[in-house]
Order: structure tokens, then C-alpha cells, then sequence
């Protein structure tokens, strides 16, 4: 069957592979979408952390049942679903605590291990959404949806309480849209005015601001000079997740969302003096995938505009680089089989 495989930085590949074997405790899915997400994006340019080249990518992924033993789930051949990407060892420290998102031994579909780009997987049945209600493409946007959701229930947040969030790609975007949920007043950061201008139209947020050598400034204005009692950084850009302190308010949160390959440093005094919580949100648990699906299901979430690109399987080896450019104005790409 065709898989496409990232062999070493900027260059993918259509590949033949074996026809998968479906083990006992799994499902073997047809896959029919492929979201395209940053992490891919940063494994062709070089720049993912835990990741080794040659790779399947490809872990934000909806298909069809096409062979499953009967299980407790009540899933059967012909249903559709999303896959959780986050495979867990369930008997850690973090599982036994409920945090299989954090698994000690965790592997992600598409970043530790091959992954969705081809035509058929075999995947753990505990890590399948029925898709109910929902379209193939809504269904593959779970995951990106998932980790914005799990972000937020992470942080907290009250309602009134106001938010900024940095970072106005489609992680971001999840934080904005499940943080208004939630009652938030929301501000949004991005170098970007047509992200920016999205942020408005898409996740209805309260205010935006141009990065830029003013921000704090602008900040305390739109928040009488309290600033934001949680802050998000979506951005996964070490300038950005450093600058990212000065945003926080007294006593509040900062949240890092995206990851990166560095150091992260900061000036301690200012830290201790604002006594603010600084935490780590990682993947997304399958409780925060049931909520996305009710979200999408009610049509809160909105998923049309969300998905600004669409390709064929056969067209993404000369598609994919175009998606790196700025001027593609992609949100999120969606790959059909």
C-alpha cells in the first residue's frame, strides 16, 4: 500500500509498504483524512524534538473500520472515527494518576512511531472516537481541537477571568475558541494581522494585539493595567515562550502549549515577585476528546473555516512545501484519501 515518508529533512516520499497486521486489541482503519499539523511541518524542516528520520508522518487522522474483533467500545466495521494518536502504557505513574498524556513511555503515532500518511493503520481500539455526527474532517481535527481543550481545563480558567493567548495557528486558535467557552474575556498575539483578523471571525475573541515592541503596553491598556490572569503561549518559538512572563498578571498562570527544542529562560525575581504558575500542557486525554466531539457535534466549534486547504493523497509531495509559506495563508491543511 502508498505511505508517504519524511526520509530526512525537506524531503518526503511516496513509499510501497506492507499491508498492516492487525494485532489482538486493535482495529485496522482506512484513513481518509490527514490533518496537516505544525509538528509535521517542523519534522520536514528539521526542528522536531523527540522525533527520528525516516518517519510516517501524520497523527491527526479520521477513516473507516475495516476490521475490529468485537470489544467493549461497541465499535464495528463501517464506523467511522477519529484516532488519539497518544499511545500509553496505562500502568505509570502518570496513567495510574489519569494523565495519559504524559505517559513515562509514551509514543505518538506519527512522531515516535509511523504514522497515519498511508492508506491503512492498525490502531488500539481504546484509542478510537466514534465519530458520530460529525464529518471525516471534523472527526480529524480532533486532535488539534484536544489539545487546545486539554490546555485550558489544565489552566483552570474561571469565567470573567481575562486570557491572552500567543500564537494564532490552529493550537492557539483550539485555546481561544474553548477559552471564550469557559467565559473568558480573550485577547489574542500573533505577528500576523490576517491570523489576527481569523482570531475575530473564527474564535470570536475579545481583542488582538500586533507583537511587537508596544505590546505590554497595549496590554495594560485593554486591561487597566492588571494584565492577563492567564496567559497561553501557543507559539512554540523560544523568544516568544521567554517574552511570554512579562504578559501575566500578579499571581497568575502562564501556560506553555507549544514546544521547543531549547532553553527556556527567565529573570527569577520577576518570577517570585509575581508568584505565577508556570505549567506545562502536553497531547490531550480522551476526556478532552469527548468534549471536542460534543463541541462539534452541538456546532459550537466551527469547523468549516477552520480547514482552509484541501489536497488529494497523491498531491502532497508538491504541496507540502508550499504550506511552509507564509503567503499559502494556511490555517489547516486537510489531506483526503
Amino acid at each position: 500500500m502508498k505511505s508517504i515518508v519524511c526520509e530526512e529533512p525537506h524531503r518526503l516520499r511516496m513509499k510501497e509498504i506492507p499491508f498492516p497486521t492487525k494485532k489482538v486489541g486493535e482495529a485496522l482503519i482506512r484513513i481518509k483524512r490527514i490533518g496537516v499539523c505544525g509538528t509535521d511541518l517542523h519534522a520536514y524542516k528539521g526542528n522536531q524534538p523527540y522525533f527520528t528520520y525516516p518517519r510516517i508522518l501524520g497523527h491527526e487522522l479520521s477513516g473507516l473500520i475495516i476490521e475490529i474483533d468485537q470489544n467493549d467500545a461497541g465499535l464495528e466495521v463501517g464506523d467511522s472515527v477519529s484516532v488519539i494518536p497518544y499511545l500509553h502504557c496505562g500502568s505509570c505513574i502518570a496513567c495510574r494518576n489519569g494523565k495519559t498524556n504524559c505517559c513515562t513511555s509514551l509514543s505518538v503515532i506519527g512522531v515516535h512511531q509511523d504514522g497515519g500518511m498511508c492508506e491503512v493503520l492498525s490502531v488500539p481500539v481504546q484509542n478510537l472516537v466514534k465519530a458520530d455526527g460529525i464529518t471525516l474532517d471534523q472527526a480529524a481535527i480532533m486532535e488539534p481541537l484536544a489539545i487546545g481543550a486539554h490546555a485550558v481545563r489544565r489552566s483552570a480558567v474561571r469565567g470573567g477571568e481575562t486570557v491572552l493567548v500567543i500564537g494564532a495557528g490552529p493550537i492557539g486558535l483550539g485555546v481561544m475558541a474553548f477559552a471564550k467557552q469557559q467565559g473568558a474575556r480573550v485577547i489574542a498575539i500573533d505577528v500576523n494581522e490576517e491570523r489576527l483578523q481569523f482570531c475575530k471571525a473564527w474564535a470570536q475573541v475579545d481583542a488582538t494585539i500586533r507583537a511587537g515592541e508596544q505590546s505590554v503596553s497595549i496590554l495594560e491598556e485593554q486591561t487597566s493595567g492588571d494584565l492577563p490572569t492567564v496567559v497561553f503561549d501557543a507559539t512554540g518559538n523560544v523568544h516568544s515562550m521567554e517574552a511570554a512572563f512579562q504578559y501575566v498578571a500578579h499571581g497568575g498562570k502562564l501556560i506553555y502549549v507549544g514546544l521547543v527544542e531549547n532553553k527556556i529562560r527567565f529573570f527569577d525575581p520577576d518570577f517570585h515577585k509575581k508568584e505565577l504558575t508556570l505549567l506545562g500542557s502536553r497531547n490531550a486525554t480522551s476526556e478532552d476528546f469527548a468534549y471536542v466531539l460534543k463541541n462539534l457535534q452541538t456546532g459550537v466549534i466551527k469547523s468549516r473555516d477552520y480547514i482552509t486547504h484541501h489536497c488529494s493523497f497523491n498531491e502532497v509531495l508538491n504541496q507540502f512545501s508550499h504550506w511552509l509559506l507564509p503567503e499559502s495563508k494556511v490555517i489547516k491543511a486537510m489531506i483526503e484519501l
